[in-house]
Formats: structure tokens, sequence, C-alpha cells
């Protein structure tokens, strides 16, 4: 006579305490959803013992921009007006430490190709690369800030876009040590004021 399957296979002790120890743990998850719906929490705006300052609504992380505070049309992120123009001025002031700046992140992301002076030798041409146009002819030098500062964002022809490896205020900086070097290049006495010429002169031997 042909036993049955549950006779003939009878389960084994070890795999029924593994499926009870199972379900129970199941059963405990289940079991816990309902307070994970109902966690202590702050409302906005009310007072709270933790922080010594007593409030529950933490100040923003210094550099960083709140949801909804950016704006495409802004031009500090995008050198560009409502109209999609160019702007011909700076988000903030210009300053010696702002073109240091300047002049440091230059060196640093496009002397490389631009070369150091701006006229587009820098070592990546000297080993032959294709050479970029020079910072100094009169194309770029009458071209407003807001152009360098979307150029470099975006990218141009062989150029690729910097805009997740330089932070916008760099980029303005780059933009401004950019004109600062095409005036320097491209200057003659009377652009010197007079009590620089005098300095220089009473230094001559």
């Amino acid at each position: 006579m042909r036993l049955p399957d549950a006779q003939r296979y009878p389960p084994n002790r070890g795999m029924r305490l593994s499926i009870t120890f199972g379900l129970a743990v199941v059963l405990l998850l289940i079991a816990g959803c309902d307070d994970m719906s109902n966690q202590p929490r702050y409302e906005p705006y009310e007072p709270s013992d933790f922080f010594i300052d007593g409030r529950s609504s933490r100040p923003l992380v210094p550099e960083t921009v709140p949801q909804g505070a950016f704006s495409e049309q802004s031009f500090f992120f995008t050198g560009q007006d409502e109209a999609g123009e160019f702007v011909d001025a700076y988000p903030f002031e210009i300053t010696r430490e702002v073109l240091e700046r300047g002049r440091e992140r230059y060196d640093i992301f496009c002397s490389p190709c631009h070369g150091y002076a701006g006229y587009g030798d820098g070592m990546i041409v000297q080993r032959g690369f294709s050479p970029p146009p020079s910072l100094h002819e009169d194309r770029l030098r009458e071209a407003p800030p807001g152009y360098f500062f979307y150029v470099i964002s975006e990218g141009f022809g062989q150029m690729y876009p910097y805009d997740s490896r330089i932070k916008p205020a760099d980029r303005w900086a780059i933009a401004a040590y950019i004109e600062a070097l095409q005036l320097s290049q491209n200057a003659v006495v009377d652009d010197i004021p007079q009590e620089l010429l005098d300095e220089l002169a009473g230094s001559q031997p």
C-alpha cells in the first residue's frame, strides 16, 4: 500500500522552527508599522528644548540654495538677462580679492589651453591640441562679462562645460580677471593713473 506523501516524508523539525521564527519576525514588523506613522515631530515654528536657540526649525546650511530660490532667468546663474542677452555687469563688486580669486581659478582651469596671458598658447596647445581663439582679439575684447560666464558654464567648440567644476561666483571672478587681463595686454601709457606714473618715475635711478 502506498503511503501519502505527508507520511512518507515527515516535515523536518528544524524546518518547522525556521518557518515559525520567520512568521514571528514578519508579525513583529507589521505590528511596528503603526508606530512609524505616528512618530514624534515638531510643527512649523514650534519651540524645541533640544537646540540651544530654542527653535525646532533649523537655519539653512551655508552656501545652499533654498527650494524655489533658483531662477533660470537669474543672471547670476546664467550670465543673461530676462531677454536672453548677455549682461554687461557683475552680480557683485569686483575687488582686488575677487580678481586674485579669478586669477587663481583661471590659472588652474583656463591657462592649460588659453595660456597665462590669454593668447591661446597654453601647454596643451603646445603639445598639439587645437588652439582656442586669443582673448585679445577685438571680438572678445568687446564681449560683455555675461558672455564669458556663459561660455565657461556651457562650453564652446572643443571646450567642455565647467558648470559642474567651477561654482558660479568663481566663474564671475574668472570673467573679471579675463577683462583685467585684456586691459593689461592692450593698455597704453595714458591708461596708467598719474600717481602711478609719478611713482614709477621716482623709482628710476
